[in-house]
């Protein structure tokens, strides 16, 4: 049996080919997928800005929380199932490995529901507490009542291309995020102008692209995955989410955190900016633009990230810990270097950024950037090692995140309305 696992791990490209080729192989289509994902969100923001206007804009900020809770609930089961599913091939448990994944497959699924139902059920007190304003209520009703139909597609697409990057597909796990971003941003001016939807049109855009991708994953495991999975392996075991938690969990209290961070920031936004000369609004859909452009920052160490975990799970369910070291420090180097560069590129070039958007928006837009980005290397630096370190150890990383982040939004929008 020993002589079995030892040939099992030795046929593994993630134990014996370099490092440095791997962590190309795997995060390259990574960043691709989280980049195109990002950009799309941004391409989407200037076709609700363009055919709706600034409330359009602040409809969707004001939604997000949904998404990045989604998110949250994602990133628990899918980066939770594919890590223990890396843990256990490399430790040679291969069913045990692939009852881990169908476990995680099966609750991606449910939670998604549970979400969409529990969103559509309470729409208006959630939104409400997320920070709508009178003006803004209409239109993030509209959009989240819709995109709340497509959460357990995104739920499933989110967390299941970490199972599909973890069964060694990166390229097709990259595929089904393109083919999602691509049909968005297709259909958005489709059914923004030239069908008169409106703030209706962006929902169902993302929603119909939402629906492809989870279609997509649904056809990988069941026509194309190369792990052995049986219908028996998709019934979830208590056993198998108790290990799903354990290393998911960390990953899904930052996602909670940031829902935390935005939460109140539109409410502070929505108390304060009536206040300001420019009033609720457009702070807020100001906010919700920064964070679009913020996702291109943090998709590149994301997708660094994730096309990391595959490599170092492995390894270290085989007791090779100098690849997992190995692969640690180039990471979090590529990580730092380009957390630098962004940093310095938001500082002095903050006007560029928002060229696309409404010209009367633009100083506004380009101050806040530069200001929201002054602590974004620590704060990403300091949340992305988290697929590496235990759960108790997450909550340094989330306490760097809040506790810097809060006074920062909080204080600033105070002083503002002042002057």
């Amino acid at each position: 049996m020993k002589n079995q696992t030892n040939a099992a791990q030795a046929e593994n490209p993630l134990g014996t080919a370099p490092v440095g080729s791997l962590i190309t192989k795997f995060a390259i289509p990574a960043i691709i997928s989280m980049l195109v994902s990002a950009l799309y969100n941004i391409v989407d923001q200037i076709f609700i800005g363009q055919g709706v206007g600034m409330l359009g804009n602040a409809a969707t900020n004001i939604a997000f929380p949904v998404t990045i809770i989604s998110t949250a609930a994602a990133l628990l089961l899918g980066i939770g199932s594919a890590s223990n599913y890396n843990l256990e091939m490399g430790a040679g448990n291969e069913k045990k490995a692939s009852s881990i994944a169908g476990t995680g497959l099966s609750a991606l699924i449910i939670s998604g529901t549970i979400l969409s139902v529990i969103v559509l059920l309470f729409l208006k007190p959630l939104l409400h507490f997320f920070g709508g304003t009178p003006d803004v209520m209409p239109y993030a009703i509209d959009y989240m009542g819709i995109t709340a139909i497509g959460l357990p597609f995104y739920v499933l697409s989110t967390g299941g291309n970490h199972l599909i990057r973890a069964d060694r597909s990166p390229t097709y796990s990259m595929a089904c995020i393109l083919a999602g971003a691509a049909i968005n941003t297709i259909l958005d001016p489709l059914f923004i102008f030239g069908f008169g939807w409106g703030i209706k049109g962006a929902a169902w855009a993302t929603v119909i692209g939402q629906i492809v991708s989870g279609l997509l994953i649904i056809f990988y495991f069941s026509r194309l995955r190369k792990m052995y999975l049986d219908h028996s392996m998709l019934i979830p075991k208590a056993r198998n989410l108790s290990a799903i938690f354990s290393l998911g969990m960390a990953s899904c209290i930052n996602q909670v955190a940031i829902a935390a961070v935005q939460i109140v920031m539109n409410n502070t936004l929505r108390h304060y900016g009536a206040l300001s000369a420019y009033g609720s609004d457009i702070p807020i859909a100001c906010a919700g633009i920064i964070s679009k452009v913020n996702q291109v920052f943090m998709a590149i160490c994301i997708g660094i990230s994730q096309g990391s975990q595959p490599i170092w799970g492995f390894n270290y369910g085989a007791e090779k810990y100098s690849r997992v070291r190995q692969t640690y420090r180039y990471s979090v180097t590529l990580c730092t270097v380009i957390a630098t560069i962004f940093f310095i590129c938001f500082q002095f070039f903050p006007h560029h950024i928002f060229i696309f958007y409404h010209c009367y928006m633009l100083h506004i837009y380009s101050s806040s950037i530069s200001q929201d980005f002054t602590l974004s290397p620590l704060i990403f630096i300091c949340s992305e090692s988290t697929p590496l370190a235990p759960v108790p150890s997450v909550s340094e990383d989330t306490g760097c995140l809040i506790v810097l982040q809060m006074p920062y939004r909080c204080i600033l929008p105070h002083r503002a309305a002042k002057s």
